[in-house]
């Protein structure tokens, strides 16, 4: 049955395969399905921004606690942590654009829900838990459709372009997305809010049925069958080149992400800004976060040496800002750390893609997105108390402390896996850290 125009009825076109020229930003939008794509996901990003903060809002003002806040965060990410890898099989198992029809329907009828509930007068602290929780168990299924589906859109030459390119849309609706939220919250409503976020995934459903399917690239799907989870999990352990990014990033995601927790704490306690303020350093960590997208977005190749250098950096970015003695070079470190970890997350997602089987990625994906968002619900609390038991400063710097031991550990056993070492030595009058093949040490000595 076709689902729309450009359905499997149309006919077939060759994918377009272009190999994108080194320096091109957006040269995956060269691709029509991608181009919709994103397209689609510009409006939903922006809807879903203006939902967070609209939900943190009036979970607030319901119940003028902000553990009920972050109960609310838990639970919308509890889902993740639970039935994850349950997600990858669902992605592998059946056509993802499909799947993602289904999932977006889904999130805009829970947003509608909210909506109807809130202009109504009969919200209460409950349904907004239960909301959330029901966006974290679709998110389960749509989060590895989407990001699998991604690579069929454009092709494997493209990937990391277009990985690149969406973390750039959801960076740029959290700078837009926000903001209107502020002004439909103080005009008219919570409940307005939440209706413009659950009308927005109007726009990537339409995106996913105008998508020419002949122009996809084919992936062979996974029939059903039993131990498909132990299948994926026992191809992930035996991969080093997989294994080590998922557990990196999973470090950091879990101890080095907890952003919400700290800015608020260094602007009421450190350097008593007010709530103002604490805007503008989130807008400063989206901007540093959209050119480190951008950035990612022009280079041609992902490197896992790369990540780890990235991972290191950001923790040492971390300890600094968490020791900065004036506001003002704390406010322009938020820049670089936003746009490092962005480089974290985009090198680390890109590489794990690009070196999966395509009839494993749903399965794969699901793992890296249990480990990255899962952890979430157990970094926050702990991260969390540290602040609150010993100060903004010690519970940043613990953070940052955190990812750049990750990046250590996981750098030297990614050496010792590919067979390299480290050489110590000068270079042009300066000294030099660098790993080397092994044997080329041996021949050198």
């Amino acid at each position: 049955m076709s689902t729309g125009p450009g359905a499997d009825s149309a006919p077939v076109h060759k994918p377009d395969t272009r190999t994108r020229r080194g320096g091109e930003t957006f040269s995956s939008l060269r691709i029509r399905n991608y181009r919709l794509f994103f397209t689609g996901a510009i409006v939903s990003n922006t809807g879903t921004w203006m939902a967070r903060i609209t939900q943190d809002w009036l979970v607030l003002s319901l119940t003028g606690s902000a553990a009920a806040v972050g109960i609310t965060t838990a639970l919308q990410f509890l889902p993740m942590l639970l039935f994850g890898l349950y997600g990858g099989v669902v992605a592998d198992r059946y056509p993802k654009r499909q799947l993602l029809l289904v999932s977006q329907a889904a999130l805009g009828l829970c947003g509608v829900a909210l909506a109807v509930l809130t202009l109504s007068g009969h919200v209460q602290v409950w349904h907004v838990y239960l909301i959330a929780f029901l966006l974290g168990m679709v998110t389960v299924v749509d989060n590895p459709a989407r990001q699998s589906f991604v690579s069929e859109m454009v092709g494997p030459e493209q990937l990391r372009n277009a990985v690149s390119l969406n973390s750039a849309n959801f960076q740029s609706a959290r700078l837009v997305g926000p903001a209107i939220a502020g002004v439909l919250i103080a005009g008219v409503g919570s409940g307005w809010a939440f209706l413009l976020n659950g009308l927005s995934f109007v726009a990537p459903v339409v995106s996913l049925l105008l998508m020419r399917t002949g122009e996809l690239h084919k992936v062979e799907r996974v029939p059903r069958g039993k131990g498909q989870l132990r299948e994926g999990l026992r191809y992930v352990a035996g991969r080093p080149d997989l294994v080590w990014p998922i557990v990196l990033v999973g470090f950091v995601g879990t101890f080095g992400f907890n952003f919400p927790i700290w800015l608020t704490a260094f602007s009421g306690e450190v350097f008593h800004v007010g709530a103002g303020t604490y805007g503008f350093l989130n807008t400063l960590m989206a901007v540093g976060s959209l050119v480190g997208a951008l950035a990612a977005a022009r280079r041609g190749s992902t490197r896992l040496r790369m990540l780890v250098i990235a991972a290191g950096v950001f923790g040492v970015l971390e300890v600094v800002a968490a020791l900065s003695p004036a506001f003002w070079l704390f406010a322009l470190l938020l820049v670089p750390i936003g746009m490092i970890g962005l480089t974290v997350n985009v090198t680390a997602s890109s590489a794990v893609q690009m070196a999966t089987d395509p009839a494993m990625r749903g399965r794969v994906m699901s793992l890296y997105m249990m480990v990255f968002a899962g952890g979430t619900p157990i970094g926050a609390p702990l991260l969390g108390w540290v602040t609150d038991a010993y100060g903004a400063r010690v519970g940043f710097a613990a953070g940052g402390l955190i990812s750049l031991a990750a990046a250590v550990v996981v750098g030297l056993v990614l050496a010792r896996v590919g067979g390299l070492k480290v050489a110590v030595g000068w270079r042009r009058g300066h000294p030099q850290v660098r790993f080397v093949a092994r044997e080329r040490l041996t021949t050198a000595a």
